[in-house]
């Protein structure tokens, strides 16, 4: 049994205490305020400073006079002796500091990430999620946590698995880590209201058309990707009906069915444009008809069916996918979406690009404005602007790519 210091009596218990928590402040300490003593507590306290009277039920006593009476009896200064009775004595401020570095290093890791970096106007969800603080107030716990996210977010959008089956392949088997109401869910469905510009859902209905939105559980027969031009080469399904439409000078529209089991396809080594808008679709064909080079329409944001075509384009023999959109807040989300999920590059997307197009005529205003990741001067050049400029008004531009390629 270890022996008990002998200074550690019941009657000095809230002194050692009272120095105990000021010492454990991490900051500079010349007196130390104790109490309340009773009768006995202030007879010691005299006792032990050599004081002619008692000093009050809640006195305030110099470290530097405590630090000497301590030392007189038992040879010890007033932080070991109180280390000894109470135990190790911390430093708080410096604490303070070492958490605040781990919460500024966390933010800063999740600000960085590829993910967020991909699409900038997930630095709004990374922002709220900040504001919110720590989960449990642990690093560590909000860490791991926000790595479930992000791996679930790169993932998007899927290929139309219900949300069990995405969740078990995605983290270690757990199909319930994204069930309705668990913090996982939350998150991640912060981060597609904040992509798609809508409300956070706030009820089953809503969360439900949220991850639909995002691929999980489509529809595999209404989610179908637009395109022309593309003449493959192969005996599969996807390549057959695709060859006899780009014969023909007709669009194909395909479904998210058709694609997940395109069957043997091959395209004739070149590059694939994409638009956001229909509209370009139609006056591609117009001046191209049967000759037109492969072209793929988002339709605005893109669906499962569109991304799972492009990628599919893109292993089987595309030389680059080459994206345009509109000169919009959305239409810059949209583009940074379809670059980050595909690996397609940017067509005439460029500052200069939306320069030139601009003074062509003025627009609507272009709305809440993100950065563009692959170009850091077009968005503060569209905020000094404030005009949007739709596909349609450059459609002659893009046509001249079109007839080059």
């Amino acid at each position: 049994m270890t022996d008990r210091h002998p200074l550690d009596l019941p009657e000095l218990r809230p002194l050692w205490s009272a120095v105990h928590g000021r010492l454990s402040t991490g900051r500079p300490v010349s007196r130390v305020r104790s109490g309340p003593l009773d009768e006995a507590g202030q007879e010691a306290l005299a006792d032990l400073l050599g004081l002619d009277r008692l000093p009050g039920t809640a006195p305030t006593i110099p470290l530097a006079s405590l630090d000497g009476a301590v030392s007189a009896v038992c040879g010890r200064n007033v932080r070991e002796v109180v280390t000894a009775i109470v135990g190790p004595i911390r430093d708080r401020a410096a604490e303070r500091e070492q958490a605040s570095g781990r919460r500024d290093a966390l933010w800063a890791w999740l600000a960085g990430h590829r993910t967020v970096t991909a699409q900038p106007v997930l630095l709004d969800w990374a922002g709220q999620l900040r504001t919110n603080g720590l989960v449990d107030g642990s690093t560590d716990r909000t860490r791991a946590l926000l790595t479930s996210a992000l791996t679930v977010l790169a993932a998007l959008p899927a290929g139309g698995e219900p949300l069990p089956v995405l969740a078990a392949r995605l983290l270690d088997g757990d199909s319930h880590a994204l069930d309705d109401g668990t913090r996982l869910s939350g998150i991640v469905l912060r981060a597609l209201a904040v992509l798609y510009d809508t409300d956070v859902p706030d009820g089953a209905e809503a969360r439900r058309a949220l991850w639909s939105r995002a691929g999980v559980a489509d529809d595999q027969l209404s989610a179908t990707a637009l395109a022309v031009g593309l003449s493959l080469r192969g005996d599969g399904p996807v390549a057959r009906v695709s060859r006899i439409c780009a014969e023909a000078g007709h669009p194909v529209s395909l479904t998210l069915a058709q694609l997940r089991s395109p069957g043997e396809l091959a395209l004739p080594a070149g590059p694939v444009h994409i638009t956001e808008n229909p509209s370009v679709l139609a006056l591609a064909l117009r001046r191209f008809g049967h000759r037109c080079p492969p072209l793929v329409c988002t339709s605005g944001w893109p669906n499962t069916a569109v991304i799972h075509l492009l990628r599919l384009l893109a292993d089987s023999g595309a030389s680059s996918l080459r994206h345009h959109g509109d000169f919009d807040g959305e239409g810059i989300r949209i583009t940074a979406h379809v670059l980050a999920k595909t690996g397609a590059v940017p067509w005439r997307m460029a500052s200069d690009d939306y320069r030139a197009a601009a003074t062509r005529a003025p627009g609507p205003d272009p709305g809440r404005l993100t950065p563009a990741p692959w170009d850091g001067e077009l968005v503060g050049l569209m905020a000094e602007l404030r005009t949007a400029v739709v596909e349609e008004l450059v459609a002659d531009v893009l046509l001249d790519d079109l007839a080059a390629a």
